[in-house]
């Protein structure tokens, strides 16, 4: 029986980690919850999951969910007890009965989480883009010294992983990365400055946060999953290529040195990713759709336009550079996006922004967390006066 504690339960990737632990009920069990401060569905997941550990991001939440569970009429002796905060993530983290860490939280939140469980040898199964793009250097290093397991979960990454079994690490030449290419692939360049928020958030493939959703259609998300990818399997950026792929079944490609190209090809259903990170090297049966290989398909591959989505050669740029570029670029990210979806500023202006925040913010060597949060914070106030001098202009 394996025991798991969720990082982000109450998010897409946690609900569907714990759907696959409810269709494994008799080989998973459910440690420890984390989530934000979305109490009412944390409540619901206590009541069928029974952790024995949850935690919130405040002590407010803490409160909430304690008069949920009075209203819910279960009897204090069943409660599970209640952390809140870093100091709340990481001892779940580390746990000795945590046996597999799904990370899941957007941002920087989880990072000292996951660093500390990579630390502890633990096996993390990774969804949170932010931790390596972050921290890509710690966080391999503490997996070397410790032998923890790091499994990505995201479906381009995990179908690498995939892909990467057919073969020797010393035969590769290549990783391609597939993309939708956004809700805005064939939206002509000149037009992108009237997008909407609502506009830009209409993923054609998969349903996720904002904040993700808007890096897809900027294809900034796929410039993370480069610097990912780099970290996870040993690669410089001119090993990775990206391609558009807009039916989003081939996950990924590895190609050999003798001219093979493996692929990954799956439904798009997160649940499988999810499952081979908790049960790797083991396959097991998983509740997601099958491709029916009798029906006619068409696949289109196609380079993508880095003039119209500038962020994924900024991407390319911060892991060529080196050091801290990469926490910057997704600090200003992540300041810009939010500016977007306020209406603040245009679609386009994202990455304008982003690229003069990289110019203003110094690349340096972090040596410890603690130094990448110091910096994730200095990046993100320089984005906010870039901001704030673009709105006075």
């Amino acid at each position: 029986m394996k025991r798991i504690t969720i990082l982000g339960s109450t998010g897409s990737i946690g609900t569907s980690t714990l759907d696959v632990v409810r269709q494994n009920a008799d080989r998973f069990a459910v440690f420890a919850l984390a989530v934000g401060n979305n109490t009412e569905l944390l409540l619901s997941q206590i009541l069928e999951f029974r952790p024995r550990v949850v935690v919130t991001a405040t002590e407010s939440g803490i409160s909430d969910l304690a008069d949920r569970l009075v209203a819910s009429l279960v009897p204090a002796e069943e409660w599970p007890e209640m952390l809140h905060g870093g100091a709340g993530l990481v001892a779940i983290s580390v746990a000795p009965e945590t046996d597999v860490v799904l990370s899941a939280i957007v941002g920087v939140a989880g990072l000292e989480a996951t660093h500390a469980a990579a630390r502890a040898g633990k096996r993390i199964g990774l969804a949170n883009k932010e931790v390596l793009v972050s921290a890509g250097a710690l966080m391999m290093a503490a997996v070397e010294r410790s032998g923890a397991e790091l499994i990505p979960v995201d479906s381009e990454h995990n179908g690498a992983h995939q892909c990467l079994r057919s073969g020797e690490r010393r035969d590769v030449t290549r990783l391609i990365l597939t993309a939708s290419g956004g809700p805005f692939r064939l939206t002509p360049a000149g037009d992108l400055a009237s997008v909407t928020p609502s506009q830009a958030l209409r993923h054609p493939t998969w349903k996720m946060g904002n904040r993700i959703t808007i890096d897809s259609a900027t294809m900034m998300n796929k410039g993370f999953e480069v610097i990912e990818a780099c970290w996870l399997f040993g690669l410089d950026p001119s090993e990775v290529d990206v391609v558009v792929h807009p039916q989003s079944s081939v996950h990924a490609m590895i190609e050999y040195r003798d001219g093979s190209v493996i692929a990954q090809v799956s439904a798009t259903d997160m649940r499988m990713p999810i499952q081979y990170a908790l049960t790797y090297p083991d396959r097991w049966a998983a509740p997601v759709p099958r491709l029916d290989w009798s029906q006619s398909r068409q696949w289109e591959f196609h380079a993508p336009d880095l003039e119209k989505f500038p962020l994924l050669r900024l991407a390319y740029e911060a892991q060529r550079a080196g050091g801290s570029a990469a926490c910057t670029l997704n600090a200003a990210d992540e300041v810009a996006v939010a500016a977007f979806l306020d209406g603040k500023i245009s679609f386009p202006a994202i990455a304008e922004i982003v690229e003069e925040t990289l110019t203003r913010v110094p690349v340096r060597r972090a040596e410890s967390i603690g130094e990448v949060l110091e910096i994730d914070r200095q990046s993100r106030e320089v984005c906010e006066e870039v901001l704030a001098t673009r709105a006075a202009a």
